[in-house]
């Protein structure tokens, strides 16, 4: 029996359309996936402890997109300079905590909160914010540690008897009852402390609120009033470039030293929230550490 034309053909043609269905799937998920994080939300996670004690380190953010318009650095490959300038959104304001492309790395994207604007002069003195030549009030002294420990601590605990306090998993805990101040815990490799034992112990500071002159409260931790980035000569605020400043303020390479102004373009968005926290490097799968990994707290919490 001769086959039939159709007969011939239809394995052929049932293959190249499976072919193209997944090409197509596979194109247009991955125009979606560009679209989505060049427009509205983009993800990241916080590396490091310059932003305590409004982000930790192992916290991941959703940064929002269309607030303050786009520029080349929204987009992939910003660094290739296609266009200078942004279109559409509005200025940032004062206390905002922001998202923003290195001006000196462009490989490395920062978070900060700005602290000036264009024709703004900041200045600290003995530890003390200046912005246009007046003090910014801070209220509410409290307590505030830092503990980064080796990871072999998380289970066993760590005790500093001469002030009785414990510090173990994600909680502190003074006297037996759990602490009445915030803090903030992160467990390291044993080898990253043995290599740096001056990054590794308890770091006893004060948690401030801050009121910047638009109105704006946020917390604050100083560590003391007269480290490296306490005094400072007076920065003014060229055009189209922000201060920016870590709220960890003893401890974040920001506008007053290591990068210095921030062009307007180099700004992706503000910080919208937390979708998830832990308290230690280890990978995001690692289902079975959640139980003692997570900062169930953390999970959702917005950014003031």
């Amino acid at each position: 029996m001769v086959p039939e034309k159709d007969d011939e053909i239809m394995p052929a043609k049932k293959k190249s359309n499976v072919a193209r269905d997944w090409f197509n799937t596979i194109f247009y998920g991955v125009l979606i996936a560009i679209a989505f994080r060049s427009f509205l939300l983009e993800p990241f996670n916080i590396p490091s402890g310059s932003m305590i004690p409004t982000l930790n380190v192992g916290d991941h953010i959703f940064v929002e997109k269309w607030p303050y318009g786009y520029s080349r650095y929204s987009f992939p490959f910003g660094s290739w300079h296609l266009w200078d300038g942004r279109f559409g959104g509005h200025e940032p304001e004062i206390g905002d905590v922001i998202v923003f492309r290195n001006p000196i790395n462009e490989s490395q994207d920062y978070v900060k909160r700005l602290i000036g604007k264009p024709g703004d002069t900041i200045q600290m003195i003995d530890g003390r914010l200046y912005i246009n030549g007046e003090i910014v009030p801070r209220e509410n002294p409290r307590p505030y540690i830092i503990a980064t420990l080796p990871k072999a601590l998380r289970s066993a605990g760590y005790h500093i008897p001469e002030k009785n306090i414990m510090i173990k998993g994600n909680k502190i805990w003074v006297d037996n009852k759990p602490a009445e101040f915030n803090y903030t815990i992160e467990y390291k490799d044993d080898k990253f402390c043995r290599a740096n034992e001056w990054a590794c112990g308890v770091f006893e500071g004060t948690e401030y609120t801050e009121i910047l002159p638009n109105g704006v409260r946020h917390s604050i931790v100083e560590m003391s009033d007269d480290a490296h980035f306490d005094n400072t000569i007076m920065f003014t605020v060229p055009e189209n470039h922000y201060f920016f400043m870590g709220d960890n303020r003893d401890n974040s390479g920001d506008s007053r030293a290591d990068i210095g102004y921030v062009p307007r373009d180099n700004v992706l968005g503000p910080v919208w929230f937390i979708w998830y926290s832990h308290n230690y490097y280890s990978p995001m799968l690692a289902v079975w550490n959640w139980g003692n990994k997570m900062r169930w707290d953390r999970f959702g919490m917005g950014i003031d």
